[in-house]
């Protein structure tokens, strides 16, 4: 089974893909999607959605985990990581991939063990049980909630 995980964000939405296969864990690929800042929220958007179909399209993954939306610094950077979270959602229906949705908290307990985990912790336990170094933070990001969403 190939699981997706996605840490949305409309600056950067890090990808990370893994198989399981009798009860192991092995990296496939990782990624991140980072449309250009000056562009507008469309044009973010739509690149997202395309890059993230082009992921599903390329790795064939057969469910996918997605951090919840947390309580962002304001109202505006809540909604706008809404939208970037809603059109990786919509990716994943368009290609008929089952979403399940996972705290942050139960990604960091699972993972690291603990809910209040940092983002080195985080990447740290991911290479570790991966050996593999992530494309970036969001990316390692990704492949955590992955991990997390290999327990269910």
């Amino acid at each position: 089974m190939r699981i997706l995980g996605i840490d949305p964000g409309l600056r950067s939405t890090g990808w990370g893909v893994l198989s399981i296969n009798l009860g192991c864990l092995q990296h496939i690929a990782n990624g991140a999607i980072r449309p250009n800042p000056r562009d507008s929220d469309a044009d973010r958007l739509t690149m997202i959605y395309q890059s993230l179909s082009s992921v599903i399209a390329d790795m064939q993954p057969d469910r996918a985990m997605i951090e919840e939306i947390f309580v962002a610094k304001s109202a505006r950077s809540a909604l706008r990581l809404g939208m970037a979270r809603g059109v990786c959602v919509l990716a994943c229906g368009a290609a008929q991939i089952k979403v399940s949705e996972i705290s942050a908290r139960a990604v960091k307990k699972a993972v690291v063990g603990t809910g209040t985990a940092s983002k080195e912790q985080i990447q740290d336990m991911v290479t570790r049980l991966l050996q593999v170094n992530a494309f970036n933070a969001d990316a390692a990001d990704a492949l955590a909630i992955a991990i997390a969403g290999s327990n269910d």
